[in-house]
């Protein structure tokens, strides 16, 4: 081991002393070589300096080349590369050529990158980032960008007026893939070229651009829109245009415009695109609901028109006689008919609140649609129609319509009023998964207590008016009767006039009519006379009747008796309101036309045998129209009040034996 030791001793010994001779040779050589050394130094700066300028003479021609081909963004790195060098020296004559020819090479491209606007390749992006770097003002990017986009757009648009006669889905879906998608890239390339880009200026002059460049997005995106709206508007105008249009295509296209205004929402807060195409929607479905309006409003007259062709058709006699039991059938159908009308119109506009719609969750379209178009324009609208129209046939100048229809509208009304103005105000009101109508937070709803008092008040106004037009109709056979005969100059009666079997006819046909339609009603309890045989009813009713022919003119004075009998009874008020029962209705006409006969007594002069006729006819009136009417005492009065006048005007006033009128009447 002292062997190796010592060895390895000598060796390193050996070592340093090497170390040391080439340190003293690397000493002398660098003091040799450092002359050399700057020399090379320099040398090396002068190629680098030459190289640079070597770049620069190329340059002119080595952009040239580059935008020929296409290489725009290295061609403006070269530029910007030399650009600072260009300026420092530009005032020498030989620097001065070189930049004028580069300065016309980048305005050359500068065109060529504007050119790029006009580009439907969309490389705009690229172009502005380049234009940006060659320092041209942003401003007029702004406008020149927005330019371009609204040519390409302006194109979509004119298609979008010339697809006007097309489906209305593949219009929307058209406007939704063409004018919109293209608006929506333009909005977004916009953004991200002058918005949202890194900013390279003072914080106050960036904020100043981006005010700016939002402000002109702004009104390009407000103005593309309107003409985008206004173009939509006219297309669901158009199919709605006579009420062609299937809802369900039309509320399906509504859907996928509205749906599509969401994304252009979401890329462009500042405006409620949304909004405005609910606005939209909402003309839309106004527009439907008036013309299912019309559309009800044609049924109901259509309904009518037969209605009253079937009136006026000849009638099927029946088994027992009559054909007046048609009536219920046909206020059956006409109910029905318009009661499922409504339905229909209203299930075909459920589609506009189907919960998949977008604009269906909208508050605003729910409210204003729902409240204001289906339950007050539509449902509620076309009730008041139907009352306004059944009061157009009491009018005074309308006489053509037939008394039985007057009769049926007014029990249509009465039917309404207990129970179809509830059910289809109901259907609105209460189908709350469909309209959710808010009862407490809408104070324009028409009550439904509103609506059935005026189908109320409608049904007394036509019930009244068939009333009088059927006391009018037996009224003027009396009139006629009485003023066609001469009283002074008749025979003695051996028979009951025509006349007086004609009114009881016609009576009991208006019996038959009313029956069909209307119950019996409550009567006044009737007197044990009435209840027996005609017999005995006419023998009771001459003991009622004051015997004219007992007294003498010098006895009593005829008109003193007259004045004492109307002390005690009561008055007869002729025009009053019946109640919506048979008796009511029949008593109303009976009243009217025996006090038209009562006036026309009172204005003739009979003779014995005229009076004569005339207690003949009164008596045959009372055998038969007590059981038509509520209190049978009103009759015998009226009757009572007619014989009396005709004593009064009568210039030999002898009645006839009652026996004798009795076997006339029962002849007769």
């Amino acid at each position: 081991m002292k062997n190796d030791f010592k060895k390895m001793e000598d060796e390193m010994d050996l070592l340093a002393a090497n170390m040391e001779s080439i340190t003293s040779f690397s000493e002398q050589i660098s003091c040799t070589l450092q002359d050399t050394r700057q020399q090379i130094t320099k040398l090396s700066g002068v190629h680098s300096l030459l190289k640079r300028l070597q770049f620069l003479f190329k340059l002119p021609g080595k952009l040239k080349n580059t935008i020929q081909e296409g290489h725009y963004s290295q061609a403006v790195q070269d530029y910007i590369h030399a650009q600072r060098v260009l300026q420092q020296y530009g005032n020498m004559a030989s620097f001065q050529g070189i930049q004028n020819d580069c300065e016309a090479i980048v305005e050359e491209l500068k065109q060529k990158l504007r050119d790029q606007f006009k580009s439907k390749e969309m490389k705009l992006a690229e172009a502005v980032d380049l234009l940006l770097q060659l320092q041209e003002p942003a401003d007029s990017l702004f406008s020149e960008f927005l330019a371009h986009a609204e040519t390409r757009l302006g194109e979509q648009l004119t298609l979008l007026q010339d697809l006007q006669d097309q489906d209305i889905i593949e219009f929307v879906d058209v406007g939704s893939s063409g004018f919109l998608s293209d608006l929506c890239l333009v909005v977004a390339s916009y953004s991200d070229m002058f918005i949202n880009r890194p900013r390279q200026y003072d914080i106050q002059q960036c904020d100043e651009l981006d005010s700016k460049a939002l402000s002109q997005l702004g009104k390009f995106v407000l103005c593309n829109m309107d003409r985008y709206f206004e173009l939509v508007g006219k297309r669901v105008e158009r199919e709605q245009e006579g009420g062609a249009g299937d809802t369900v295509v039309l509320v399906r296209a509504l859907d996928r415009f509205h749906r599509r205004l969401q994304a252009m929402n979401t890329l462009f807060s500042d405006t409620d695109f949304a909004r405005t195409g609910t606005e939209i929607v909402l003309r839309a479905g106004r527009r439907q609901c008036r013309y299912h309006l019309q559309t009800l409003k044609a049924h109901f007259a259509d309904t009518l028109t037969q209605v009253r062709q079937s009136l006026a058709a000849p009638k099927v006699i029946n088994q027992d006689g009559d054909g007046s039991a048609s009536l219920s059938e046909l206020l059956t159908s006409l109910v029905l008919a318009t009661v499922e009308k409504v339905k229909g119109v209203l299930q075909d506009l459920l589609v506009f609140s189907q919960p998949d719609l977008t604009f269906g969750l909208k508050p605003h379209f729910r409210e204003a649609f729902c409240v204001d178009n289906v339950r007050e324009d539509l449902v509620v609208g076309f009730l008041h129609h139907l009352t306004a129209t059944t009061r157009g046939f009491c009018g005074k100048g309308d006489s053509k319509s037939p008394p039985a229809l007057l009769l049926l509208l007014s029990k249509m009304c009465l039917e309404f009023e207990t129970s179809s103005v509830h059910y289809l105000v109901s259907v609105v009101d209460f189908g709350r998964k469909h309209y959710e109508i808010d009862h407490h937070g809408s104070g324009i709803l028409t009550s439904e207590v509103e609506i059935c008092s005026s189908m109320r008040a409608t049904a007394q106004e036509l019930l009244n008016h068939y009333v009088r037009m059927q006391g009018l109709s037996v009224s003027q056979m009396l009139r006629k009767s009485v003023e066609t005969r001469d009283w002074l100059h008749t025979i003695e009666p051996r028979t009951v006039r025509a006349v007086m079997k004609r009114v009881v006819e016609d009576i009991a046909a208006v019996d038959s009519q009313v029956g069909a339609l209307y119950e019996e009603g409550q009567r006044a309890e009737r007197s044990s006379d009435s209840s027996r045989r005609t017999h005995s009813a006419s023998v009771s009713r001459h003991v009622y009747r004051t015997n004219w022919s007992s007294y003498a003119p010098s006895q009593l004075d005829s008109s003193l008796v007259t004045n004492i009998q109307k002390l005690f009874s009561e008055r007869i008020e002729i025009f009053s309101s019946v109640e919506f029962s048979k008796v009511s209705i029949l008593t109303g006409i009976i009243k009217i036309s025996l006090k038209t006969f009562l006036e026309c007594v009172r204005l003739r002069t009979f003779s014995r045998y005229g009076l004569q006729q005339i207690q003949v006819d009164t008596h045959y009136l009372q055998l038969y129209l007590w059981r038509f009417v509520a209190d049978e005492n009103l009759v015998h009065f009226l009757l009572d009040e007619i014989l009396g006048s005709a004593v009064h005007r009568c210039l030999d006033p002898v009645l006839m034996e009652p026996s004798v009128v009795e076997i006339i009447c029962e002849r007769g």
